[in-house]
């Protein structure tokens, strides 16, 4: 099952936590199309600021929205310009009052989306794609990841057939649901059509925390009365 599904999506509710937070009774689908319409808004105008997720938790009329970035500088602008401009566009077309915070990621080399983002913008510049999988693999293991799982499909260096290359190093159990694995799916637009890249990055594993044990009381021995 590991090897089939997303791994975030297999680990939701046990180390994974899900990307919307809130709870509807009638509304739900209006709601998810308006969450889904609210993070295709912000990475379209967000292009080149390192979006790696964006989480989105609802009360009453009121959305709080998270955005997760490697590159926070270009996303809040000169004394939060740029921060203040989306929150009001947001508002305008979604019709409700959004608080918008930035979140930044302190190690991009340990995030899957942004390690696809990278690489496929490296094959949109005509990289040679082995020179940029060994780059990406290398860069993770050396921040600390555990293994590292590139595999890209399409026409590989202008070839007449699709085929698909995968570079691993360490290990990646995408079995093991305790197993911290990130992963990203972005597509790269090339002279000679879409190339898909998908990386998976484990980070070790999430182990629950021990409850602290109860002391039982030590049973106290009956002294013995002189006579």
């Amino acid at each position: 099952m590991g090897r089939k599904v997303n791994p975030i999506g297999f680990r939701l509710g046990g180390i994974r936590d899900w990307e919307s937070t809130w709870y509807a009774e009638r509304n739900y689908t209006e709601q998810l199309h308006e969450d889904l319409y609210i993070r295709r808004l912000i990475n379209d105008q967000l292009t080149r600021a390192g979006i790696s997720r964006v989480t989105i938790e609802r009360a009453a009329n009121r959305i709080e929205v998270t955005v997760h970035t490697s590159k926070p500088g270009i996303v809040i602008g000169k004394q939060g310009a740029n921060v203040e401009k989306l929150r009001q566009m947001l508002e305008a077309k979604v019709g409700k009052k959004i608080h918008l915070k930035i979140e930044e990621i302190k190690v991009p080399e340990l995030d899957a989306r942004l390690v696809a983002e990278s690489i496929a913008e490296q094959l949109s510049r005509r990289v040679s794609y082995r020179r940029a999988m060994k780059h990406a693999v290398g860069q993770a293991m050396r921040r600390g990841a555990k293994g590292v799982k590139i595999r890209l499909s399409g026409r590989l260096g202008g070839a007449e057939m699709s085929r698909s290359v995968t570079e691993t190093d360490g290990r990646v159990p995408r079995h093991t649901l305790r197993a911290d694995i990130d992963y990203g799916v972005v597509h790269a637009a090339t002279t000679m059509g879409r190339i898909g890249v998908k990386v998976w990055i484990y980070r070790g594993d999430i182990l629950p925390e021990r409850k602290p044990q109860e002391v039982q009381p030590q049973a106290v021995e009956p002294t013995a009365v002189a006579d």
